[in-house]
């Protein structure tokens, strides 16, 4: 299993530092999200299929809603150490226009940058905060995210305002019953484990569903499913005001050990391990 060095949740999304024993299932996030490696051998990520290698020279960079997955294969029993970001794209915006279209699945013009000297050393501060530093100022926390990723951008390019504007185009004429199935799923719990019903709410089959909903949005519906699954789980294990077992039987898990399961496939950890990692900056301002 892998595990947990450093944990934070916040308004920016998630930061972790991880070290990594364990693969990954097909997943995405609706996040921006980055990855670097800080320590340990060369390992290799699939965004969308292609092959991303992960390297102390280069970063990868996985747009929101990008399918990816990772297959762990130890190098001399020896395990990757990884500083993973998973940056809210409201957050981002909140800051810059040029972050305006971070949510867009292709905001990252390529899913590898070259790591400068410059980043290296932001990912070396970010890093050793993390790993050494008791208390994490939010706004120090902030200023080094920021400057990473928008480093990330003017190294690869980025979708301009002009794209973002054919984006909207676009999505205002995807499919009106991929639209309500997303709000179903958004809003009603058998979305999350139901998607049979899911389809018939929106007169459809369960193939033509899958398919339809694959073309409008680059995601089978079992995926996007999964991701609410797990944002719903990151939030409430953050909150840690519910037990284990009622955060599994709202997301429609029959036992526990299914639930530990699944959080283990998508983020190779146990959810008991990210709620006892977990820290919320709010506690850690000065």
């Amino acid at each position: 299993m892998s595990k947990v060095i450093r944990l934070l949740h916040g308004e920016f999304g998630r930061v972790a530092l991880l070290e990594m024993d364990a693969p990954l299932v097909t997943h995405a996030h609706h996040h921006c999200h980055i990855l670097c490696k800080v320590a340990g051998p060369d390992i290799a990520f699939q965004v969308r299929g292609a092959h991303c290698p992960l390297t102390s020279d280069n970063a990868v960079l996985i747009n929101a809603w990008e399918e990816h997955s990772y297959l762990h294969l130890p190098v001399n029993g020896e395990s990757p150490i990884l500083l993973a970001l998973y940056l809210e794209p409201k957050w981002l915006a909140s800051f810059s226009k040029k972050f305006l279209a971070s949510s867009h699945p292709r905001f990252f013009s390529s899913n590898l940058s070259a790591m400068s000297a410059m980043q290296k050393q932001i990912l070396e501060k970010i890093s050793m905060e993390l790993w050494w530093s008791d208390q994490i100022t939010h706004d120090h926390l902030e200023s080094l995210l920021l400057d990473l990723t928008a480093t990330f951008m003017e190294d690869i390019g980025y979708i301009s305002q002009g794209d973002l504007r054919a984006a909207g185009s676009a999505l205002a004429f995807m499919d009106p019953r991929i639209r309500k199935a997303i709000h179903l799923m958004r809003t009603s719990p058998q979305g999350f484990s139901d998607i049979s019903t899911i389809a018939k709410s929106v007169d459809l089959s369960r193939s033509h569903f899958f398919d339809l909903f694959r073309r409008c949005t680059g995601l089978s519906p079992v995926v996007f499913a999964n991701v609410l699954k797990m944002e719903f789980a990151f939030d409430a294990l953050a909150s840690n005001e519910e037990s284990l077992i009622h955060i599994g039987d709202e997301l429609g898990f029959s036992a526990p050990s299914h639930f530990t399961r699944f959080f283990k496939q998508h983020q190779g950890v146990a959810p008991s391990q990210y709620r006892l990692q977990v820290e919320k900056t709010s506690k850690l301002d000065s």
